[in-house]
């Protein structure tokens, strides 16, 4: 771990490398697991304003999800986060012809309909940030749906802030990614 302002960065995203494999995955980090997107609190805001320009990307069984449950779900912690469908897919999920899952979102935004991308945790995944008092915690999810990611990154070698340089940018700004960089060029 080393501190970068006001992150605590552990150094697994210098040292891990990282490529999402969407041909060997489909998308399984949006249909796994047992809790939806985590959010930024500005960012439930954003899906309120925007839903009506996304909804016709999404499927119909998101959309049910989404108008019982609300564009966003606070948890028993009072963290936000993304609605599941029947506790598996995130509601704001699609699927292209191959079964490959996308995120109606971005759809939204690829085609000039919003000009927000998607949350930023999923831009940022596989790192998750971790917000503290006095300090963010910046770490690298490891999860083993992604283990075709992990060999792909090794393959082309991309460690994983590179992958998620756009993310990174996005959450924390220019002038701390440089920062990172400096502190990769440093360790490598």
């Amino acid at each position: 771990m080393f501190q970068l302002g006001k992150t605590i960065v552990s150094e697994d995203i210098i040292e891990k490398d990282f490529v999402c494999n969407l041909s060997a995955c489909k998308g399984a980090c949006c249909i796994d697991g047992d809790a939806g997107a985590p959010l930024e609190k500005a960012e439930s805001q954003i899906l309120e304003d925007i839903y009506p320009k996304v909804k016709p990307f999404l499927r119909q069984i998101g959309i049910d999800a989404i108008e019982a449950q609300g564009k966003f779900i606070t948890t028993e912690n009072g963290e936000l986060e993304t609605p599941l469908i029947d506790g598996a897919d995130c509601a704001y999920v699609t699927f292209d012809k191959k079964g490959t899952a996308l995120c109606g979102i971005e759809q939204a935004y690829n085609a000039g309909a919003i000009d927000w991308k998607k949350p930023v945790s999923c831009h940022l995944y596989p790192i998750r940030v971790q917000e503290y008092t006095e300090f963010s915690a910046v770490n690298y999810n490891r999860w083993y749906i992604c283990d075709d990611a992990c060999i792909l990154g090794k393959e082309l070698q991309v460690p994983i802030y590179k992958f998620v340089k756009e993310g990174l940018i996005r959450k924390f700004g220019e002038d701390w990614y440089k920062e990172l960089e400096k502190v990769a060029e440093k360790q490598t």
